[in-house]
């Protein structure tokens, strides 16, 4: 899982008023075939595989990518980036919280939204999981680090989740797919990681602004958790 987006309630960006949790749910026999096809890429264009796909470097064309300013290379780049994101098998599960809405409802002081999205999105995976024939079903999440205290309220958060399940999810349900987290540093390198941090800014653009022209998002689209024509594996709340 990775993020989009400020989960502080202190002040909200105007221009992108939206927290967003975005995980990717790959079968381990599948992980290998991600890991390669990115690996691919920074070879490709760098030559070497410890280059680390952040979206906001590349869309401001920063550190290892100022080499996107060449126009050529750029457009290459993306093509390429299109590929991993639209041929690999995985399934997208994120939750987007509205944080203007957020506040006028509850206020500023209101339970802290990347809880609420993670609870949301281990909802949604159960129910995906549920439909999976298999006494054996294994979830580990795996999480970047963002801060001592940070990771240790979040971990606490899941803990409480095992225990007590949600309004939908009975902690039977949830120990029935042996959940575990973890806390990796985006310095670890995990190419997971950085599918799902390429994933979440457009799932949030598109949330910000539904009916603008949203290519990347198109992409994901059919990605995304689907059950009976609904969209569940995005949840936008409130």
């Amino acid at each position: 899982m990775d993020e989009s987006g400020d989960h502080g309630l202190t002040q909200v960006d105007d221009r992108f008023p939206v927290f967003l949790l975005c995980g990717v749910l790959v079968q381990e026999n599948d992980y290998q075939a991600i890991r390669n096809s990115i690996n691919a890429v920074k070879l490709e264009f760098w030559n070497n595989i410890h280059v680390i796909f952040h979206s906001r470097d590349i869309r401001k064309c920063e550190k290892e990518f100022s080499v996107l300013f060449d126009l050529e290379k750029k457009q290459r780049f993306y093509e390429r980036i299109n590929d991993v994101v639209r041929e690999n098998n995985y399934t997208v599960f994120a939750s987007a919280i509205r944080k203007d809405k957020y506040i006028n409802r509850f206020g500023r002081l209101g339970n802290d939204v990347y809880e609420i999205a993670l609870s949301f999105i281990i909802e949604r995976t159960i129910f995906f999981l549920d439909d999976i024939r298999d006494d054996q079903k294994e979830l580990q999440i795996i999480i970047e680090k963002r801060g001592l205290k940070e990771d240790r309220e979040l971990h606490e958060h899941f803990q409480r989740l095992l225990a007590r399940g949600t309004g939908y999810i009975t902690p039977e349900r949830l120990k029935g797919c042996r959940l575990s987290i973890s806390f990796k540093s985006k310095r670890e390198n995990i190419n997971g990681l950085q599918l799902a941090d390429l994933i979440a800014y457009p799932i949030a653009r598109y949330v910000i602004e539904e009916h603008r022209p949203n290519l990347p998002y198109e992409l994901i689209r059919n990605k995304i958790y689907t059950k009976k024509g609904n969209l569940y594996g995005l949840k936008v709340y409130p």
